[in-house]
């Protein structure tokens, strides 16, 4: 059994994956919220993450992705994880990375401040160094990027990996799941003066395996519609749909309308074509959409969650007998709590808070796939 768990952090992400074998990977890590405000709903990450980790008898993550440098998505991280590049972030209780994923944007953006400099120096201290570290994608940027600190390029590319492939390290066989990278693409740095992070953000399908059923989860990081569109050509063009398959989809960017459209919709946002394909034709029976926000409002807003993208989801999971949960209103907005998803035989299984009580909330929201009978190694999409 895998167990996800997505955090109540408000219009934040940080998502935890406990394999089944222990092994325990951490995408992103926007701890917003005070714990000294009494009206302030969102969890205290820093606290809930230690407690599990002494629960499991361990003071590291395996692996550390930041999909990409907005604050809402490495907001208290210096506070939080031991990191090499300096003596100031390494007393005894920090957490420590075992490796650590960004993409390439990550390394070579010119405008980081405050947390985002400080995780830009942690990654560009391990791939100097050569180890502890993956770089998804290598634009023309990072190799001058790399040749301007003296270094030779060619002797740090095995610490990249490009779009269309699977990242190293992890296997069905041997860890029952595989992480199959969707973006960034090269030209999403190379094309723009100023690094766009929400373009050029970590994108990965994450497929479990347990016994002969898969269960397949999509991370969006904070894609925009223009990005999964190019993500959705260019997968089809190669007939890899099954990597744009989902049971499982935590959206962008907080259901934002822009991950599905440039036009908000007056009632319901309408998706562009290819958006519209991924969600309404890529999903499972039974799937799940998963919203890590701020609960939906009623009215119109500037700031995401937007209620038209909210409404055009709950349409989605409506066909297929599914469930389109938010974080800040898990099990309710007065109380939010994480989600937790178990990956099991079956497929996937909703785990409702403990101190949950009345009629029992427990629901098998998703079915075992048939497993995937086309080859693990996959040629990569030169994106």
């Amino acid at each position: 059994m895998h167990t996800l768990t997505f955090f109540p952090l408000g219009n934040a992400d940080c998502t935890r994956i406990e394999l089944e074998n222990c092994r325990q990977l951490l995408f992103d890590y926007g701890n917003q919220g005070d714990p000294d405000e009494n009206n302030d709903k969102r969890i205290d990450l820093a606290t809930r993450l230690r407690e599990d980790l002494q629960n499991a008898k361990r003071d590291y993550y395996d692996i550390v992705a930041f999909t990409h440098l907005d604050d809402d998505h490495i907001c208290g991280a210096p506070d939080f994880f031991y990191l090499e590049h300096a003596k100031k972030y390494q007393d005894d209780e920090r957490i420590k990375i075992n490796e650590l994923w960004v993409p390439a944007a990550v390394i070579i953006d010119d405008q980081t401040e405050g947390d985002a400099a400080v995780i830009q120096a942690e990654a560009r201290y391990r791939f100097k160094q050569k180890k502890g570290i993956r770089v998804f994608s290598r634009p023309d940027r990072l190799k001058e990027w790399v040749e301007k600190q003296g270094l030779k390029f060619e002797e740090h590319k095995d610490l990249i990996t490009d779009a269309g492939n699977l990242i190293p390290g992890f296997g069905k066989d041997k860890d029952g799941v595989e992480f199959f990278v969707h973006s960034p693409f090269a030209e999403h740095i190379d094309d723009k003066t100023v690094v766009d992070r929400n373009e050029a953000a970590l994108v990965v399908q994450a497929t479990f395996l347990v016994q002969r059923g898969e269960t397949r989860l999509i991370l969006g990081a904070d894609t925009t519609h223009d990005v999964w569109t190019s993500i959705v050509k260019t997968t089809k063009a190669h007939g890899r749909e099954q990597r744009l398959a989902w049971d499982l989809f935590k959206l962008p960017h907080h259901c934002s309308y822009l991950t599905l459209s440039a036009e908000k919709g007056k009632d319901k946002t309408k998706p562009d074509p290819d958006v519209k394909w991924l969600f309404e034709t890529q999903g499972a029976e039974s799937c799940t959409i998963i919203s890590s926000s701020d609960p939906i409002p009623t009215s119109d807003t500037d700031q995401p969650p937007h209620r038209q993208a909210a409404n055009y989801y709950k349409d989605v999971v409506a066909g297929k007998g599914g469930d389109f949960m938010v974080t800040m209103q898990h099990p309710d907005a007065d109380a939010p709590e994480p989600i937790v998803i178990t990956i099991e035989e079956g497929g996937q299984q909703y785990q409702p808070p403990k101190q949950t009580t009345g009629k029992t909330l427990v629901a098998a929201i998703g079915a075992a796939r048939p497993r995937d009978q086309a080859p693990t190694q996959r040629v990569g999409f030169g994106r």
